[in-house]
C-alpha cells in the first residue's frame, strides 16, 4: 500500500517543490490550496512521476473544509501518512498601521490553519500507529525578522506559534506521531519575488552561502522528516537559509 501525504499550498513555491519531493520517495500526494490552475499543473506533473494525486480547492483557515479533506483522503487511500503544514501569507503591515481583521487574517492562515489539519490527521495516525507533521514556520519566528516585506510583527507571531505548538505536540502526540518544523530563510518563490528581485543581491551577501534559497532545498528537508526510517527526530526547527547572518 502506497503511503500518503497531504500538503496544504501545494500549488507552487516551496508546496510544490515539497510534493515533488515526496512523490519520488514514492508517496501519494493530496494537494491543498485556492489556487486551482497552479495546482492542477503540479498535479500533472507528479502523476508524470506516477503518483496519484488529489487536488483540493480550499481556504485553509476553514476548520470544517480541513475535516473534509482529510475525511475525502482518508476515503480514496484509506490513511494518512505526513501532512506538510505549508500553506502561509505574509503581512507587511506594523503594529501602528495594523487592523484587527489584518492581524486575525495572518494568524489564522499561518497558524490556525496547522491547528486545523493537525486536529482532524492526529486521531487517524493515532489509530494506524504512525504518522509524521511538518509545519512551515519561518527563520523570522527567530529573528523577528527584519530583511524581508513579509516579516512584520504579526508574521513573525503566527510562524513562531508554530514552533510552540511543534514542540507541545511532539510530547502529547509520541510516540506513534512525529511533529517537527522548518524555519526557511529568503527563498525565491513566487510569493516573494517581489522582494528578491529588488533586494536579492543585497540579501544574499548576508548569507553565508552568498545564494538566496530555492524550493528544493527546503523540500529536500521535508522528504527526509517524512520518509527517513528509523527516524529518531521529533519537535525540533530546522533553520534552512544557508546560514543568514544579516538579519
Amino acid at each position: 500500500m502506497s503511503k500518503v501525504a497531504i500538503v496544504t499550498g501545494g500549488a507552487r513555491g516551496i508546496g510544490r517543490a515539497c510534493a515533488h519531493a515526496l512523490a519520488r520517495q514514492g508517496f501519494d500526494i493530496a494537494l491543498v490550496d485556492l489556487l486551482v490552475p497552479e495546482m492542477q499543473r503540479t498535479q500533472g506533473e507528479i502523476e508524470a512521476l506516477g503518483r496519484s494525486v488529489s487536488i483540493h480547492e480550499a481556504d485553509v483557515s476553514d476548520f470544517a473544509r480541513a475535516g473534509e479533506i482529510v475525511a475525502a483522503v482518508t476515503r480514496q487511500h484509506g490513511r494518512v501518512d505526513v501532512l506538510v503544514n505549508n500553506a502561509g501569507r505574509g503581512n507587511p503591515t506594523g503594529i501602528l498601521d495594523i487592523t484587527e481583521e489584518e492581524f486575525d487574517r495572518t494568524i489564522a492562515v499561518n497558524l490556525k490553519s496547522c491547528f486545523n489539519y493537525i486536529r482532524h490527521v492526529a486521531p487517524l495516525m493515532k489509530a494506524q500507529g504512525s504518522g509524521r507533521i511538518i509545519s512551515m514556520s519561518s527563520l523570522n519566528a527567530h529573528s523577528g525578522g527584519v530583511t524581508a516585506a513579509v516579516s512584520r510583527f504579526s508574521y513573525a507571531a503566527a510562524k513562531a506559534g508554530i514552533l510552540g505548538m511543534t514542540r507541545a505536540l511532539a510530547k502529547e502526540l509520541g510516540p506513534e506521531i512525529l511533529v517537527n518544523a522548518i524555519c526557511p530563510g529568503v527563498i525565491e518563490t513566487e510569493l516573494g519575488n517581489s522582494i528578491t528581485r529588488a533586494r536579492g543581491p543585497e540579501l544574499a551577501r548576508g548569507i553565508a552561502l552568498q545564494r538566496l534559497g530555492k524550493p528544493a532545498d527546503v523540500a529536500n528537508i521535508v522528504a527526509f522528516l517524512a520518509a527517513s526510517e528509523p527516524c529518531f527526530i521529533t519537535g525540533q526547527d530546522f533553520v534552512v537559509d544557508g546560514f543568514q547572518y544579516n538579519v
